[in-house]
């Protein structure tokens, strides 16, 4: 369990209708020597679930500096199992000791028994995993004491005993529970790409009034069995022009979002991390996304 924790000076925590970047550990100099200019850092919540240590002390320094939004992985908010009740206190802590201006969570699940996968597993959509995610979110607000964003996901297959689409599930786990969204592009492109159906079409229905937060990220190409093609949504290298393009719609039809990029392995050098953050802050500011990617 954490100790309490005295509160440095910090900015405000309201997040930013601009870009932000994930956070890593070897871009932290950088970014206190060059002062970033950035709209807030995300951070995985499970990454700082320790009580102290370097990681707490370069976190507290960015908190002095910037907003902060936690993002967890964890939970297992889809799994058929009850909610780890000490994962869920200490990200309670967490939220109280950082205070970000928001947090969200993935609609997934990870865990079985006593087995925890390290992946984000698809869950059908029915009416038994309808009440299980809006029972799991309500028992997170409460205890956390604060509204969550739940993350569309990336899917690679399709279950049968799915009785409603994506998008009805996400509204109505929205209506019940009253939860935000959190919209991630990247995912969208992947998952309608793998199933072969439209992301416009998609995104156009999308309840984007309940959206708080917009991921971007970066996807593997690959091929299926029958020569199809396949994207694995890796978070391994910068996002891809048909994800800006859908992007710079989403943001053109509804105004700006706060929007993360994610870039979470083989990450690069923090210029480059910070480019592409400053190509969706142009997006968010109006520019065209064409002529944008080679301009940064």
């Amino acid at each position: 369990m954490f100790a309490e924790h005295k509160r440095p000076h910090r900015i405000d925590a309201a997040i930013p209708a601009r870009a932000g970047a994930g956070l890593k550990a070897e871009h932290v100099n950088d970014i206190l020597r060059t002062e970033a200019d950035i709209g807030f850092f995300e951070v995985h919540a499970e990454n700082y679930m320790g009580a102290g240590g370097m990681p707490h002390r370069q976190l507290e320094t960015i908190r002095e500096r910037y907003p902060l939004s936690l993002h967890g992985v964890g939970l297992s908010i889809g799994g058929e199992t009850p909610l780890d009740k000490d994962h869920l206190e200490r990200l309670a802590i967490l939220n109280k000791r950082y205070e970000p201006g928001l947090f969200s969570e993935h609609l997934a699940w990870s865990t079985h028994d006593t087995t925890y996968f390290n992946d984000l597993l698809p869950v059908p959509y029915d009416q038994a995993t309808l009440d299980r995610v809006c029972d799991h979110i309500d028992e997170v607000q409460t205890v956390v004491g604060r509204k969550m964003l739940l993350e569309n996901p990336s899917t690679y297959v399709a279950f049968e005993q799915s009785t409603m689409s994506e998008l009805d599930f996400l509204k109505e786990i929205t209506r019940r529970s009253g939860c935000g969204l959190l919209l991630d592009v990247n995912n969208v492109h992947v998952s309608c790409t793998n199933h072969e159906r439209s992301a416009e079409d998609y995104l156009a229905a999308f309840p984007i009034g309940d959206v708080g937060e917009i991921h971007l990220g970066g996807h593997a190409p690959d091929t299926d069995d029958a020569g199809r093609p396949l994207l694995i949504d890796a978070h391994d290298r910068e996002v891809d022009d048909a994800v800006w393009a859908l992007y710079e719609t989403v943001i053109r039809q509804n105004g700006p979002i706060p929007t993360l990029i994610e870039w979470d392995n083989d990450v690069p050098a923090w210029e480059v991390l910070q480019a592409e953050a400053q190509a969706a802050d142009a997006i968010l500011s109006g520019a065209p996304a064409t002529a944008l990617k080679r301009a940064v």
